[in-house]
């Protein structure tokens, strides 16, 4: 478990996709569709690894979530078979989007329990990354979009997104705790403007937000999302004890 310090906790923030409800399984499927669609024209592995080049160029253009890569799925069709793709198999793929939009959000193990015992202790907040519309509906569909106090979703984390929202909320850095899967986005970037974070793995994670193995054993992880209220526990214990200890 990674340590954080006490030092007056009063905002936990989450991360939606994958550390909420999942995601990227929804992506997984939709890509090994795309590639089956593919298939008559390059052999998987390079259609795989065309496409993510292709998502990560197009990040600074279409930004994170299912549109942006539906438009890079496209442009991938398009190159690979040098023009020769058909209609119906643009078809296909909106269709596989429309699909992915559409798809059931799926909460994962312990995320109702854990927020509601950590409800009215805490100011709890969202803050998720991607299209506006899609992650809002899935805050909609979730169940649990009126736990939160605050909802953010951003074009991308980093250490200026997350100081404007410290700003915006007047939340203390040292007060603040966020909670995701990302290293690369939700830990890092956090820790840079002094708040604190904890990483909560999930089973697969796209290339894209993957950092270098000596980076991730310098950060521990929390096992699974339910730990966290035995952390909050421990947190909350100390204080007691260091306030007694004052008197």
């Amino acid at each position: 478990m990674t340590e954080v310090q006490n030092n007056g906790l009063t905002t936990i923030a989450f991360d939606a996709d994958d550390t909420l409800w999942r995601n990227e399984d929804i992506f997984i499927h939709a890509q090994d569709e795309f590639i089956r669609l593919l298939s008559p024209y390059h052999d998987d592995n390079y259609i795989r690894s065309h496409l993510n080049e292709v998502q990560i160029k197009n990040l600074e253009h279409f930004g994170y979530g299912i549109k942006g890569f539906t438009l890079s799925m496209i442009e991938t069709a398009i190159e690979l078979t040098e023009g020769r793709v058909t209609g119906r198999e643009i078809h296909e793929i909106i269709q596989l989007a429309k699909c992915m939009l559409a798809s059931r959000v799926e909460l994962l193990p312990n995320v109702s329990q854990v927020l509601a015992e950590l409800q009215g202790k805490y100011r709890l907040m969202v803050i998720t990354k991607g299209d506006l519309l899609d992650q809002e509906s899935k805050l909609a569909r979730s169940g649990i979009a009126d736990v939160f106090d605050a909802i953010e979703v951003v074009s991308d984390k980093t250490s200026d997104a997350y100081q404007q929202i410290l700003q915006r909320h007047k939340i203390a850095a040292e007060e603040f705790l966020m909670v995701g899967n990302s290293l690369k986005s939700d830990i890092l970037p956090v820790l840079d403007v002094g708040g604190q974070a904890l990483h909560i793995p999930y089973h697969s994670t796209w290339d894209h937000e993957l950092v270098t193995e000596s980076t991730l054993l310098r950060y521990p992880q929390l096992g699974a999302l339910r730990d966290i209220s035995q952390l909050i526990d421990w947190l909350s214990a100390v204080s007691s004890n260091t306030e007694k200890a004052k008197l």
